[in-house]
Formats: structure tokens, C-alpha cells, sequence
């Protein structure tokens, strides 16, 4: 499917083996003992120490030892930012998406040294509305977040989504490194290079500084207040468009 027709309203919707290399160690009899001298040791020129450590290990009783098992390799993990509205909507998107953990309402962006909802609310803090997660880009790719993200949202409004109007409601992507800040602006001028949404995409592409956990009655909010009118209005047809375009994402 082109990232037109994705963005299209109609159809939108990560013992080791004991080196048995039996040391083959010459033994040589003790300095004192004149007349008791050890034996020397008779080694087969054929069987080399290659040889040897390829066999397997035995136990005492002659039966074979198993190698230890193998640890399996922990994922690697990345983080991924992003402001698209309410976070109570960006949130209940991405946190259904296979991998992707520990998602947080939060607040970013901005120049003040602190963020509450009340400070960000007021406008004068300079900070969004974000979320904030780790992903296994094994199991799912920063491009596809990306595609989410630009999916879920309008990102031709600027500072503004629906009647959420102001500031912190703008649209955003914080990059953690230089591979996701290419990866960003190589698919936001693409969508532009299609006309996706018709109006150019206003998105910003900064820089992560730093995160503020937004307070705790905003964490899983649509999980827990999933009847409440703004979800039913606002949050559930981002989630159901979700679901549906990108079924195969979904955990």
C-alpha cells in the first residue's frame, strides 16, 4: 500500500566442552628420589591437542556431560518520543503495537525547568504533550512508529489537534539519534513529496533534551476512563483506525 492511499481518510484505518585438552603435562620424578624416578609419560604422536578438546566431556561415570545452555541474547531496546495532541490519545495508539513497553504521558520540549499540566496548560513553559516508550526495532522499526504516528494524527495543524488548541498540542518527533532524526525527515518530506494530506506537513523534528512524567491520573488514562466522553469522542476513533490499518502491529 503507498503512503498515499495510507493516508488517504478512506482507507486509513522488533561448558564449555571441557577443553579436554588433558594438558599433556611431562611428568618428572622428584630430585630426591634418585632410584624411584616416575615413568616417563608415553604420549601417541597421532592424537594432537585439537584432537582431544573435540571430543566430548565425560562425567565420572563414563556417561557424556551436556554443554551448558546458551544465554539467550536480552533485545535491544530504543526509545521513542513523540507529541501528536493529547497525550491521552497518543498514548492508547502506540501502547497496543507489538513491542513497544513502558508508554508515559509526559511533557517535553520545552524551556522551563519544570513541567506540571497546570505550567503546560498556561502556555508559557514551552513544552508538549508527549509520549515516551521503548521499543524492540527487531520486532517493530522506528519507520514504522513513524507511520503510526503520522497516521494517527493531523500533522498539517499547527499547535493544534481538533478543538485541542495551544502550544503543547503541536505536532512532534524527538529523536534519540542521528538515525532516527534521518529516518524522520526522509519520511515526513516524502509524505510531502506525495501531497499525503494535501496541506504540508507542519511536524517539528528536534531533538530529545529531556522528559517530564506527566502527573499520575494522566498515565493509561483511556484504559481507565475509556467511557468518559472525550475518549469515546476523541480517543477511541484513533485507536479503532489504528487497529484497523495496522492490524498486524497490533500485540
Amino acid at each position: 500500500m503507498s503512503v498515499s492511499a495510507l493516508m488517504n481518510p478512506g482507507l486509513m484505518n522488533p561448558g564449555c566442552c571441557l577443553l579436554g585438552s588433558i594438558l599433556l603435562l611431562s611428568v618428572s620424578g622428584c630430585s630426591s628420589a634418585t632410584n624411584s624416578e616416575a615413568p616417563p609419560v608415553s604420549v601417541d604422536p597421532s592424537v594432537t591437542i585439537a584432537d582431544t578438546a573435540a571430543q566430548p566431556s565425560l562425567a565420572d561415570d563414563g556417561s557424556s556431560v551436556p554443554a551448558p545452555e546458551s544465554v539467550p541474547e536480552v533485545p535491544k531496546q530504543e526509545t521513542a518520543t513523540f507529541g501528536a495532541g493529547c497525550f491521552w490519545c497518543v498514548e492508547a495508539v502506540f501502547e497496543q503495537l507489538k513491542s513497544v513497553e513502558n508508554v508515559r504521558s509526559g511533557y517535553a520540549g520545552g524551556t522551563a525547568d519544570d513541567a506540571t499540566y497546570q505550567l503546560v496548560s498556561n502556555g508559557n513553559t514551552g513544552h508538549a504533550e508527549v509520549i515516551q516508550f521503548e521499543f524492540d526495532p527487531s520486532v517493530i522499526t522506528y519507520e514504522e512508529l513513524l507511520e503510526v504516528f503520522w497516521t494517527s494524527h493531523d500533522p498539517t495543524t499547527l499547535n493544534r489537534q481538533g478543538a485541542d488548541v495551544g502550544t503543547q498540542y503541536r505536532s512532534s518527533v524527538f529523536y534519540h539519534n542521528d538515525k532516527q532524526r534521518e529516518l524522520a525527515v526522509a519520511y515526513k518530506q516524502r509524505l510531502n513529496d506525495e501531497k499525503a494530506f494535501g496541506d504540508p506537513i507542519v511536524t517539528e523534528i528536534v531533538p530529545f533534551k529531556k522528559f517530564y512524567s506527566a502527573e499520575g491520573y494522566h498515565q493509561d488514562y483511556f484504559a481507565l476512563n475509556g467511557s468518559q466522553p472525550y475518549c469515546q469522542m476523541v480517543v477511541r476513533p484513533k485507536v479503532e483506525k489504528v487497529r484497523k490499518v495496522f492490524a498486524s502491529k497490533l500485540k
